[in-house]
């Protein structure tokens, strides 16, 4: 069977995205997934979306990660969901889709940048200290559509993200999901790096959407930053965090950065969809 899919990047991410409306995958997403993201042997990506209906938003998203899981969310995956889904006239510049997490709305602001409404964060924690690898961390945790730990360092050019990444993604405070692992540096008031270990990737990758976010609502609940937050990415990439800060929390939180397709081509998938 063949299936036509595009290759997307938003800020570094990228994604292997197929429109799967009619349910032409089915129950294989989880195994296609692991077989289609691995680099140098297949596609390669961090991660495959697929499009499907939705009963109340234009389409939904289901976000696999390269290891197969699904995942409630991922914020460049799903600028990019919007962009694919606008380009092929499944909705328009203004459009709602929905994910495990909820129903979410995008607006695509010019050819390269798509800007998603994300979430509320939830089940924030601040000042908590992990024994990771014989040493005594600082962390904050944020559910940002996904769950974040977020530790600042001073050096994080070089600092080892993979082996401190993977021991607090692994460690037994965050069974039994696990985390993401986010590394975040204060540039000044309106302006963070940030290096990201993602479970599902088991891996540093170039950036990640919701981790930006989590940095920076994190950031400015420790009263280092106001909004709108730019955040450098590994990949080079800037994405825009914005966001209102009040007593009672955050709210109209969003993610801005570029979306774009890189090449578009055709999977032959043998074997008969569940």
């Amino acid at each position: 069977m063949m299936l036509r899919f595009a290759k997307m990047a938003g800020a570094g991410n990228d994604f292997i995205v197929i429109d799967d409306r009619e349910n032409t995958i089915g129950n294989d997403a989880r195994e296609l997934a692991k077989q289609l993201c691995r680099r140098r042997l297949s596609v390669g990506a961090d991660g495959l979306i697929l499009i499907v209906p939705s009963r109340r938003a234009d389409f939904r998203m289901r976000y696999f990660n390269a290891d197969g899981s699904e995942a409630d969310m991922c914020g460049n995956g799903g600028r990019c969901a919007a962009r694919f889904a606008h380009d092929l006239g499944i909705a328009g510049a203004t459009m709602s889709f929905e994910s495990r997490s909820g129903l979410h709305e995008a607006e695509i602001l010019s050819e390269d940048v798509v800007k998603l409404a994300m979430a509320d964060p939830r089940a924030m924690l601040l000042d908590l200290t992990l024994a990771v690898r014989g040493e005594t961390l600082l962390l904050h945790r944020i559910n940002t559509g996904v769950p974040h730990a977020v530790h600042e360092v001073d050096d994080l050019a070089g600092y080892p993200v993979v082996e401190v990444g993977r021991a607090i993604r692994q460690h037994s405070s965050f069974v039994p999901d696990g985390t993401n692992a986010d590394f975040v540096h204060v540039i000044d008031e309106h302006r963070i790096a940030i290096r990201t270990y993602e479970r599902g990737v088991e891996d540093e990758t170039y950036a990640c959407g919701t981790g930006a976010v989590a940095a920076a609502l994190t950031m400015a609940a420790l009263r280092r930053l106001s909004p709108p937050v730019d955040v450098d990415t590994r990949g080079g990439a800037t994405l825009s965090v914005g966001f209102f800060m009040s007593d009672l929390g955050f709210c109209d939180v969003s993610l801005s950065g570029d979306a774009q397709i890189v090449y578009e081509g055709k999977l032959e998938q043998s074997g008969e969809s569940g």
